[in-house]
This record gives structure tokens, sequence and C-alpha cells, in this order.
């Protein structure tokens, strides 16, 4: 299973986009407190539609227990997404069968680099130009899951249109 870690979201919008993301690919959100709003939020119930319902949620009080509840250790895919990441998205093969943690940083200032020093092997950069800084933090989780759903073949995915059939027949 895909698992999307938000490490100390602070934009509502952001992870309420991520939350419909995450419906949209079948994957578990897990959000690392402490978090720059509360669950409640209109504007995250806005921006994540009327799927917040169908979200599979887990919530953290810090990073060592999403660890330990978790049981992450050093056979686990756990990727961090950062801008100092030695691997690329194309660089990395996923087991699919296994699940797959792609943790994402605050959209202020990344990762903690406490926990980045210890998992460099395990980090993953978007490449972009020098033009910008950083990129959108919802944009990038969509990036990387679509990698993820990609490589899995689109397992479990609907690959025509579910709602609105024969609208252009």
């Amino acid at each position: 299973m895909l698992n999307i870690v938000l490490f100390q979201p602070e934009i509502p919008e952001n992870t309420g986009n991520i939350a419909r993301t995450c419906v949209a690919f079948n994957a578990k959100l897990h959000l690392i407190r402490p978090y720059g709003f509360f669950l409640s939020d209109r504007n995250l119930k806005r921006s994540s539609v009327t799927y917040w319902n169908e979200l599979k949620l887990c919530e953290y009080d810090c990073f060592q227990d999403f660890i330990e509840i978790n049981k992450i250790n050093k056979s686990t895919q756990i990727y961090y997404i950062t801008r100092y990441g030695k691997n690329t998205t194309s660089m990395i093969k996923y087991d699919t069968k296994k699940d797959v943690y792609l943790v994402f940083g605050k959209e202020s200032t990344g990762i903690s680099k406490s926990i980045l020093k210890d998992n460099l092997s395990k980090t993953i950069r978007i490449p972009i130009t020098n033009k910008v800084r950083a990129l959108n933090l919802s944009n990038c989780v969509a990036m990387l899951a679509y990698e993820y759903v990609k490589q899995d073949k689109f397992k479990g995915l609907e690959k025509t249109e579910p709602f609105k059939l024969n609208e252009l027949d």
C-alpha cells in the first residue's frame, strides 16, 4: 500500500488536496503533529471536497511515534522527499507488494535535517530548474503518488470514466 506521510503540514489547502489525492490513489495519509491548522478548518474540508470521509487517515504526536507505530526499520521502503535528495524520482523502483512510505516535509522548512541526515540513501529529489526554489507540496505528492501507481500498473484504479459514461458517444 502507498502511504503518504506529511511531517508537520502547515497549509490546510495543501493537506486537503493531498487528502483527495490519497483517496484517488487508494493511499493512506499519515499526519505528524504539530499542524499549522485544525482538522476542522473549513479550507481543509473545502479543498478535499467531499472525499474526507473516504480517507484512510492516521495521526501522530511526533515523528518517533510514527516510526514506532508503523514498525519502520532499515528494510522498510520509506523515502524522504527533499531538495537535498540523493536520488531522483526515476531512480526508485518500488516493491508494490509491500508498504511504501513517502515522507514530505512542512511547507516552510521541509523535513527536519536531523531526520534526513540518518536517511540520506533514502532521499528523493524532484529535479527542477534553478529558477525555482521549491514546488508546491500538494503537487509534489501528486507527482510521487502517480509514479507509484504507474509502477503498480494502476492496480485497483479505474482506467475508464466511471461517472459519466457515454457522454462522448
